[in-house]
């Protein structure tokens, strides 16, 4: 018999009724020191104080409206968001997957009412992960999202991630835009490299085509910045960001110049619940932590003290471990050992990780972190590793 949750998951035998910071808690008062986050959507951890006000003040005042009248939560943080970025404009939505939607849509519709109507191709990568809506599975194109689901939304080109003789020659007069993360977080944290990005960023102007980046992974001070693309100081069009953005709270958005966003008036697209008052309050205070200088100086220099322990964990278990990976708070352990075994034996020594492919496990930790957790989470790390040895 079917269960009342519908199995598409493989869930661990744990399950937490609390959360205080970077640890997790199950009832029986068993505590685990939580190096994934959420899967990076817990940025300021759990039940961080200043987000559980936000939320808790908000809530007795008023949830939701619908986007039929006007939310001053939702202008206050897209203020907030276009102050601290390239964008002009953003759209709200409820996760990463309702961003990728409308960032096709928005691609397409500005060559669209351009004229060039067959520009409709977007250019995307190998290893890439873009969500499980329609469009979302369609850009990643890999069998293991799209098999049994076709016929699969068409218009998406897919290349092999660092193919550079392949992405010049795959641009055509139907090319709309290039869609990438700039770290790759389900395909095994894989940053793209400064150079890589602005050479893309260079390739769209030669051609006059849009760039989407897509940050829902890396972006919200993941990697040290607010958003990984700052790093090589340039900007895309469009951006899809979520996860960190509500801190825990459901909420995405869609960042966008104006010229990018031209295409969508009114009617063009829209969200039930997308921008609701509770979301955006929370994501306003997540902003006003997370986009402080002070704050990511924290997240680099905590980053470089957790990349050291790593490389020192390691050298220490070469049978299990291969090397480290990322950037900032967004970090790779590529395994010799499977990674799921290593992940379990993590369980057991009760820190969580999350893997991913290529043979990695993610670590992914609450932003604030402090050294101390740090160090503990590389003990229990070391401890895993052990028993694998």
């Amino acid at each position: 018999m079917i269960p009342s949750v519908l199995p598409t998951y493989s869930r661990a035998p744990m399950s937490f009724v609390k959360g205080e910071g970077a640890w997790l808690i199950e009832a029986d008062g068993s505590r685990y020191l939580d190096l994934g986050a959420g899967i990076a959507v817990n940025v300021l951890g759990h039940a961080n104080p200043a987000l559980v006000k936000a939320l808790t003040d908000q809530a007795q005042a008023l949830w939701h409206t619908s986007n039929l009248y006007q939310i001053p939560q939702q202008q206050a943080l897209a203020d907030k968001l276009v102050d601290a970025t390239f964008a002009d404009t953003v759209f709200f939505t409820n996760s990463g997957t309702e961003a990728c939607e409308l960032a096709v849509k928005m691609a397409r519709k500005y060559w669209y009412d351009k004229g060039d109507k067959d520009r409709v191709e977007i250019i995307t990568f190998s290893g890439s992960f873009h969500g499980r809506s329609a469009a979302g599975i369609a850009a990643a194109g890999s069998e293991k999202m799209v098999k049994g689901f076709g016929p699969i939304l068409g218009g998406f080109v897919h290349l092999d991630w660092g193919d550079h003789d392949a992405l010049t020659a795959a641009i055509t007069d139907q090319t709309a835009a290039i869609l990438i993360e700039p770290v790759q977080g389900e395909g095994g944290i894989r940053p793209l490299p400064d150079q890589c990005l602005k050479g893309l960023r260079d390739l769209c102007d030669e051609h006059g085509i849009l760039l989407i980046l897509d940050e829902v992974q890396c972006g919200v001070g993941r990697t040290g910045k607010l958003f990984a693309h700052e790093w090589a100081g340039i900007t895309p069009d469009i951006m899809m960001v979520a996860k960190g953005i509500g801190g825990g709270f459901p909420l995405g958005a869609v960042l966008a110049t104006e010229d990018a966003a031209s295409g969508m008036t009114a009617g063009t697209h829209g969200s039930t619940y997308g921008g609701n008052p509770l979301g955006c309050a929370v994501g306003c205070a997540v902003m006003d932590i997370v986009s402080d200088p002070a704050f990511l100086a924290e997240v680099n220099r905590k980053a470089g003290l957790l990349r050291q322990k790593l490389e020192g964990l390691i050298a220490s278990h070469p049978d299990v471990f291969e090397g480290v990976r990322g950037s900032g708070m967004m970090l790779g352990l590529k395994c010799k050992a499977p990674n799921t075994d290593i992940v379990a034996a993590g369980y057991k020594n009760h820190v969580i990780t999350v893997p991913a492919a290529d043979n990695v496990i993610r670590l992914l930790p609450p932003l604030n972190l402090t050294d101390d957790e740090i160090a503990e989470a590389v003990k229990r790390l070391d401890a895993a590793a052990a028993s694998l040895s």
